[in-house]
């Protein structure tokens, strides 16, 4: 929850869903890992992805934390513009 307040004071992102109990299965190290973890799904402006991504680079634990972007085709016009209201103009 930590990074994600910080990403939604920032203005980095409107919104910052927590999904806890996520399990994830992946090659790390040489051997094939199955850890824990929590999910964090983040809304924001396509132009404010790499922004994002630095400032988890630089508060997260791991070496290599994914942040990917998944693009937005559609949805709640309203919704999308509060997204667009609430974080910042790059």
């Amino acid at each position: 929850a930590a990074i994600a307040r910080v990403l939604v004071t920032e203005r980095l992102v409107a919104c910052a869903n927590i999904v806890p109990g996520v399990r994830s299965v992946f090659w790390w190290d040489g051997e094939v890992r199955n850890d824990g973890e929590v999910l964090v799904l983040c809304k924001t402006r396509d132009s404010l992805v790499d922004n994002v991504t630095v400032r988890v680079k630089e508060l997260h634990s791991y070496d290599c934390p994914c942040v990917v972007a998944v693009p937005i085709v559609g949805g709640n016009p309203d919704y999308l513009a509060w997204i667009s209201a609430e974080t910042l103009r790059s």
